[in-house]
């Protein structure tokens, strides 16, 4: 089994997981800095609730928080989507070489189109296809079982 041990990734992708935050990184990612009030504003959840969102977004380093008196602004952070995006990348390449490798393969004319294709295995009879018999069960006495 491979180990793969990021906490970062994992985080990141946590953080994507719920459906609320990525709607509220899709909301930052239409303006440059967001209050949260203006950020909270389309959802029909309390304000806490949104807060506890953002502390999950920003522990994931997905979104930047700047309290300046009593607004606090946030703004969107790229490096963990770039590290998220860097990793899909890597298995999208390895899975799209060995789609197109097996593509390659299954075009492949490996039958010359004058020859006749071998019997199947389900033309050819087996011994084991002879028809057994079935052993009848034999019975044991009523009453206790002797021990052995």
């Amino acid at each position: 089994m491979v180990e793969y041990n990021d906490q970062s990734l994992d985080r990141t992708f946590a953080a994507l997981a719920d459906p609320t935050r990525r709607a509220l990184l899709a909301r930052l990612g239409q303006r440059d800095s967001l209050s949260v009030s203006e950020l909270a504003q389309p959802f029909s959840m309390s304000l806490p609730a949104i807060m506890k969102h953002l502390d999950v977004l920003s522990d994931a380093g997905l979104v930047a928080r700047a309290k300046t008196g009593r607004i606090v602004a946030c703004r969107l952070t790229a490096a963990p989507m770039e590290q998220a995006t860097e990793w899909l990348n890597r298995y999208q390449r390895f899975w799209s070489e060995n789609l197109d490798r097996l593509a390659a393969f299954v075009e492949e004319d490996s039958w010359p189109p004058n020859q006749p294709l071998p019997a199947s295995s389900a033309d050819q009879a087996s011994p084991s296809s002879a028809a057994s018999t079935r052993r009848r069960k034999k019975s044991t006495r009523l009453g206790r079982i002797p021990k052995k």
